[in-house]
């Protein structure tokens, strides 16, 4: 009987331990929203996730151009070293960049018919996507 009691005992006190565990793990950083701040006329197209925030690239179908703005997941007084650029596949890197406490950006580019490459960095940590959104 006493043996039963001390397996009982362990098995509750490793189950305690596993649950606890989940309970200090990390979650998966949510994405932060995108805040217009291309514009009126600017869509959302795509998007890179960045574990403190999102780089949204928006598209004007009126007037052909890119825009790319890089957005906190959550706003703050503390600020934080960011970034956002744009250019033409290969080409010279439009950016704003600095330290910011909400988003940096916007950076615009007129790209009809041509490849971009966008990227957007948060506390050093960077995205990016070349050759895309060609069209």
């Amino acid at each position: 009987m006493r043996k039963l009691f001390k397996r009982i005992a362990m098995s509750t006190a490793v189950t305690a331990m596993a649950a606890g565990g989940v309970a200090v793990m990390p979650s998966v950083a949510e994405a932060a929203s995108y805040n217009g701040a291309c514009g009126s006329g600017y869509s959302v197209i795509d998007s890179l996730p960045l574990a403190e925030g999102t780089v949204f690239l928006t598209y004007n179908s009126s007037n052909g151009y890119n825009c790319v703005v890089t957005v906190r997941t959550s706003s703050s007084s503390y600020l934080k070293s960011m970034d956002a650029g744009i250019r033409l596949s290969g080409g010279t890197w439009i950016s704003d960049g600095g330290f910011y406490t909400t988003y940096a950006g916007p950076v615009r580019l007129y790209a009809a018919h041509s490849c971009i490459d966008w990227q957007g960095t948060i506390d050093g940590e960077v995205n990016h996507q070349y050759n895309s959104h060609c069209g």
